[in-house]
């Protein structure tokens, strides 16, 4: 059946319920596990908020990137948690859907699990289109919970 799962992980209700649902499948089918939490570079609109706040640190992106492994590795430990051995979460920065599928396809996921919603666009992981974008794009089957 499947041996590569990816779950593409923003924290949010709806990437919980597909890591519910893919660590259960994992489990089934003796297969992998990987998270994926994706954050976009930060805007010129957001540079320029920046310059406004000096007491913030200088670099958007290492913030960004920062609170992208703090979600990955929560959402590594609730796949430990459901039962799944050695779960594996990466970060990557990029467009998200693009990010997703290209991840999948390098790494040999034969399935992506993914939320029907996330967080929005101002939480910058997932948005509420991603999983249609990732459905479109996607060279594997993809699972929308």
């Amino acid at each position: 059946m499947f041996t590569s799962i990816l779950v593409p992980f923003d924290g949010s209700q709806g990437a919980e319920a597909a890591l519910a649902e893919a660590a259960e499948l994992a489990q089934l089918c003796g297969a992998e596990l990987t998270l994926l939490t994706v954050y976009r570079h930060h805007s010129l609109l957001e540079a320029s908020m920046h310059m406004v706040r000096p007491d913030q640190p200088d670099d958007l992106d290492e913030i960004m990137r920062g609170h992208a492994r703090q979600v990955a590795e929560r959402g590594k430990a609730l796949a430990a948690e459901g039962g799944v051995p050695n779960p594996r979460a990466f970060v990557k920065a990029g467009p998200v859907a693009r990010t997703i599928t290209s991840f999948a396809k390098e790494h040999g996921n034969d399935l992506i699990v993914i939320g029907s919603r996330g967080l929005g666009s101002l939480e910058g992981v997932l948005l509420g289109s991603v999983s249609h974008k990732v459905t479109s794009l996607a060279e594997t089957p993809v699972l929308v919970v």
